[in-house]
């Protein structure tokens, strides 16, 4: 199994210009996936710089013929002109897709930071590897207080559905909405955290569940132990990191951690102001 995960900033490349054929060239000049999760995906939004109100979704389905498209609007705002605008993540697969949620992070009131709404968005696929959960996320960017709450929610959640994973179906659940679909224990979680390598989120993700719960490996850490993380912003210039960081991470259950075989970034493409990671399990 290969998973992609990027921040594509809505297709904007770092020449301003926003285009999702090249998005889509990148990914497809990078090999075969059998997951793709994007963060910062927009649908009619045309207040976004460079943008012209494209239905990302719809156009990045058309360049990606065969996968099943999960979107999650973290915003969704009237457009002003009878319509909506939405922003969120989404994760394409062409493993088969089973239940699928969109789960809405905290946001915290904070007067004196910026912040946006944030989303999880998670779907049960079956791979090669067995079932698993694939959730991606996009953790706020101006304030800690306000990613560590989201990294507390991820960790409820993922606890949740481990317990959930032993449910048998019950008698009154059969074919209706209560029917409980597999939810595997087992789970990859990435996206752009909008925290460096060193910073306490990481090791908030980290740390051990008292609960039992299978806990979380930086895959980077699996395959590459002690080496700092290779950067996936700020190797070409831009405004919001002074130097090359690592903020975007995939993270697996203990269970799959010994199934890594690779992880890469595409450091050379400018075509987003975030790099491109993948990591493959067999």
């Amino acid at each position: 199994m290969r998973l992609l995960s990027w921040n594509i900033q809505w297709g904007r490349g770092l020449d301003g210009r926003v285009d999702l054929a090249r998005i889509l060239r990148t990914i497809h000049a990078l090999g075969e996936f059998d997951v793709v999760c994007l963060q910062e995906v927009a649908v009619n939004f045309p207040g976004l710089p460079g943008s012209r109100g494209e239905d990302e979704v719809a156009e990045l389905a058309v360049g990606l013929p065969g996968y099943t498209a999960v979107f999650g609007a973290a915003t969704d705002v009237p457009d002003g002109r009878g319509g909506r605008s939405q922003f969120g993540n989404a994760i394409f697969s062409r493993l088969p897709v089973g239940q699928v949620w969109r789960h809405l992070l905290p946001w915290p009131a904070e007067l004196d930071a910026p912040s946006m709404q944030r989303v999880l968005v998670e779907a049960v696929v079956t791979a090669d590897v067995g079932p698993l959960r694939v959730l991606t996320t996009h953790l706020e960017y101006y304030s800690r207080r306000q990613r560590q709450s989201q990294i507390d929610a991820i960790r409820r959640l993922h606890t949740e559905a481990c317990a959930m994973s032993a449910r048998t179906l019950l008698a009154e659940e059969q074919g209706g909405a209560f029917e409980v679909f597999p939810r595997s224990v087992e789970a990859v979680l990435c996206g752009d955290m909008n925290f460096p390598a060193t910073a306490p989120e990481r090791a908030q993700i980290l740390a051990p569940f008292a609960d039992g719960a299978p806990g979380f490996e930086d895959a980077w850490e699996v395959l590459h132990p002690g080496a700092p993380h290779a950067p996936t912003v700020g190797i070409h210039p831009v405004g919001f990191v002074d130097q090359p960081e690592c903020f975007d991470f995939v993270f697996v259950t203990s269970g799959l951690s010994r199934r890594l075989r690779a992880h890469g970034i595409d450091a050379a493409t400018v075509a987003s102001d975030h790099q491109p990671v993948w990591v493959e399990l067999a």
